[in-house]
């Protein structure tokens, strides 16, 4: 085994210890190109050659995998089901101030801190009232139109 042999192990060890400490996906597609180009030193493949391979490997081995990656990265958000409440009209239970940072709504059997959708807004209790968003852990309400969706 030639000095490239030395380099081409080098390149494989480096990608492998680098994405193993990453876990992001930023080096593993060196590892299959330095492989083929360190088989083909050991064959006693050209310079040029061994560079064509772990060119071409590494290459394909990014086009065939970056489906898997982007896949992998839109991950995201993860759903909890807690937007079904969004639409659905609720009933104020603790009377909602968004001065004091009170309120609390039912809707669909659950309790919920409320704050009323106007900034300075407040509800009285009793009042139905549609839930327009979510923030935090906090529904975002107003009183209620005849859009209203129950659940």
């Amino acid at each position: 085994m030639g000095f490239f042999g030395y380099v081409w192990l080098a390149v494989l060890v480096l990608a492998i210890v680098v994405e193993a400490a990453t876990v992001t996906l930023v080096s593993i597609w060196f590892v299959p190109g330095a492989v083929a180009a360190f088989a083909a030193c050991l064959l006693g493949a050209p310079l040029w050659l061994q560079i064509l391979l772990f060119a071409g490997i590494s290459l394909l081995a990014l086009l065939l995998t970056r489906p898997l990656v982007e896949k992998m990265k839109k991950r995201g958000d993860v759903s909890t089901n807690a937007d079904r409440v969004l639409g659905c009209t609720a009933v104020v239970t603790q009377a909602i101030d968004n001065v004091r940072g009170e309120g609390q709504v039912l809707v669909m059997g659950n309790s919920w801190s409320a704050r009323a959708s106007e900034k300075d807004g407040s509800i009285q209790e009793g009042t139905t009232v549609l839930v327009e968003r979510i923030e935090g852990v906090k529904l975002i309400v107003s009183p209620s139109k005849q859009r209203e969706r129950t659940e």
